[in-house]
C-alpha cells in the first residue's frame, strides 16, 4: 500500500485540513507540534499560496513547527510582538471526555501550553486512538525539569504515587533535551483522578518548569478515524 493510499495517513491529512480550514484571514495562529499538526501547517501554507488566506501570522510552539512554517510560507511573529492569539492548532497524546489533555510526546509541551492557553480558540487535532476515558491510561505524563533538579524532582514525583523515568534520546547518547535546554521526566500514574489538582501540585515542585496536563484549555477537538477503509473527521 502506497503512502498516498494509506487510510491512516490520509485521515491525519484530513484532520489537519479540517483545522486549517477554520483559520480566517487577518488572524494570529498558534502552530503546534506533531505529525497531524504538521498537515495543518501545510494546508495553512497552501491556503496562503492560493490567496485564500491573507495577513496571517504564525507563532510556533517548537523548532519543528518553526521550520515547517517557514517551509510552507507562513509569516512568523513572537509573543512579545503581539497582544493576542486568535486560534491555536495542536495535537495531543490523550484526550478525555472533558477535553482535558496529556501532551508532551514531542517534548514541546511547555511552549505549547503557553501558546495554546493564550489562544481565544484552541483546536485539538487527534486520531480516535488518542481518546481515553481517563488521562494516564495509555500515555505517561511528561514533566519538564531543569537539569540540576531532575533527581529531587523524581523523588517528589514518587511521593505523589508516580513511577518516573528520565526520557532518553533516540539515535542520541543521553537524555532528551527540550528547546529550553531542559530534561523530560515521563511519569506513570496508576490513576489520575483529578487532573487539575495534579497539574498544579506537580508544577509547584521546585525545579519543574511545566507538565503535560492541559486542563480546561481545549475548546474544539477534531477527531479523525478510519471506518470501512475511509477517513472521517468528527468534532468531539
Amino acid at each position: 500500500m502506497s503512502a498516498e493510499t494509506d487510510p491512516v495517513k490520509v485521515m491525519k491529512q484530513e484532520v489537519g485540513k479540517a483545522a486549517a480550514e477554520r483559520v480566517q484571514s487577518g488572524t494570529i495562529v498558534g502552530l503546534g507540534t506533531g505529525s497531524t499538526t504538521a498537515y495543518a501547517i501545510q494546508y495553512i501554507g497552501d491556503r496562503i499560496k492560493k490567496g485564500d488566506l491573507k495577513d496571517i501570522k504564525g507563532i510556533p510552539t517548537s523548532f519543528q513547527a518553526e521550520v515547517l512554517a517557514k517551509e510552507h510560507g507562513i509569516p512568523l511573529t513572537s509573543l512579545d510582538a503581539v497582544d493576542h492569539i486568535d486560534v491555536a492548532i495542536d495535537g495531543a497524546d490523550e484526550v478525555d471526555p472533558q477535553k482535558n489533555l496529556i501532551k508532551g510526546g514531542g517534548a514541546a509541551h511547555t511552549r505549547e501550553k503557553v501558546v495554546d492557553s493564550l489562544a481565544a480558540q484552541f483546536i485539538v487535532v487527534v486520531d480516535s486512538g488518542k481518546l481515553v476515558d481517563r488521562l494516564g491510561s495509555t500515555f505517561k505524563l511528561p514533566v519538564e525539569v531543569i537539569p540540576m533538579a531532575y533527581v529531587p524532582v523524581m523523588r517528589a514525583l514518587e511521593k505523589l504515587g508516580g513511577k518516573p523515568e528520565l526520557r532518553m534520546g533516540v539515535k542520541k547518547a543521553g537524555p532528551v533535551v527540550t528547546d529550553q535546554g531542559n530534561m523530560v521526566i515521563d511519569v506513570t500514574f496508576d490513576s489520575i483522578d483529578n487532573p487539575g489538582e495534579l497539574e498544579k501540585t506537580i508544577n509547584n515542585i521546585p525545579g519543574v518548569l511545566e507538565n503535560g496536563l492541559f486542563v480546561g484549555v481545549a475548546n474544539v477537538v477534531l477527531v479523525g478515524e478510519v471506518k470501512d477503509g475511509k477517513p472521517l473527521v468528527r468534532e468531539m
